[in-house]
């Protein structure tokens, strides 16, 4: 396999399970110059199982923006660059954005080498509708939470979230909360040793017994329609009141304000009212 040169890969890692990891994926890493990694001791992990020896240099979220310029120095020298995570496919809830649109600005060459993600495996298997939005991490701060879970739970796609594992049952009770009558998925250690699968209904979810280390992803299935109710005999009544005092047009706009139906049948129904003449 033959790597262009002045060129960034971002190369997708194994999430556990070590020979996870793709032909091209390591063809790329033992063809490439450099290799920027979040944690190099637990990058060297994966490449002693490889074999390949290759300069690591630490790229992450504390240093990325310093380490932009320095990278971007080795692209313009020829070398060939790989971008790889502890774990999974990189710049997925990972440092890279950053160095991501230095290399488009400065039209550097960017290639996806993909592989393993957290998201994919554990929607795979969840059961749930594959129309689905990927959040990651939730904000620290309570109201934050509270005020991401609301909009979010509006929207009727499944959902993922990356959670740490010693908070889940705080996490937990949010999604109780905004995410009443739907299933969760709970996916921890996915290809490890001790991979688990937890399934749950939020509406009757009570805590979590055991302790968990590390993070998990929870997948949220997706929500039902709901029915909007129409009180017909109660608009009714309110577009004569109205239909008293102003004109057709103006009524239907007012009534708008407050009704979740249609224009076209708001105006229907203040027309046939209208027509009627005994209001």
């Amino acid at each position: 396999m033959k790597l262009l040169k002045n060129s960034l890969y971002i190369v997708s890692t194994p999430i556990g399970n070590l020979d996870d990891i793709t032909l091209r994926a390591i063809e790329v890493l033992k063809n490439c110059d450099i290799i920027l990694c979040e944690d190099t001791r637990h990058s060297l992990k994966l490449l002693n199982h490889l074999k390949i020896k290759k300069r690591l240099i630490s790229y992450h979220k504390f240093n990325e923006k310093k380490q932009i310029n320095p990278i971007i120095e080795h692209v313009n020298q020829g070398k060939i660059l790989s971008l790889i995570s502890d774990a999974g496919t990189p710049l997925l809830s990972d440092p890279g954005r950053f160095l991501i649109n230095a290399c488009i600005e400065k039209n550097i060459k960017i290639y996806p080498i993909p592989g393993v993600s957290s998201i994919t495996a554990s929607m795979s298997i969840s059961g749930f509708s594959d129309k689905f939005l990927f959040y990651g991490f939730l904000p620290k701060n309570e109201g934050e939470i509270e005020k991401v879970l609301k909009t979010l739970s509006s929207y009727e796609f499944s959902q993922i979230f990356f959670i740490p594992a010693i908070k889940i049952n705080y996490y937990l009770k949010k999604f109780k909360k905004y995410y009443s009558n739907r299933k969760l998925l709970i996916a921890r250690e996915i290809t490890k040793i001790h991979e688990e699968y937890l399934r749950i209904d939020a509406t009757n979810f009570e805590k979590l017994k055991k302790t968990m280390k590390g993070e998990v992803t929870l997948v949220v299935s997706e929500g039902q329609k709901q029915q909007i109710y129409f009180d017909e005999e109660k608009f009714i009544n309110k577009a004569k009141i109205y239909l008293k005092k102003y004109s057709l047009k103006d009524t239907v706009d007012l009534m708008m304000i407050n009704e979740n139906i249609s224009k076209k049948k708001i105006y229907n129904l203040c027309v046939k009212i209208k027509n009627e003449k005994n209001y």
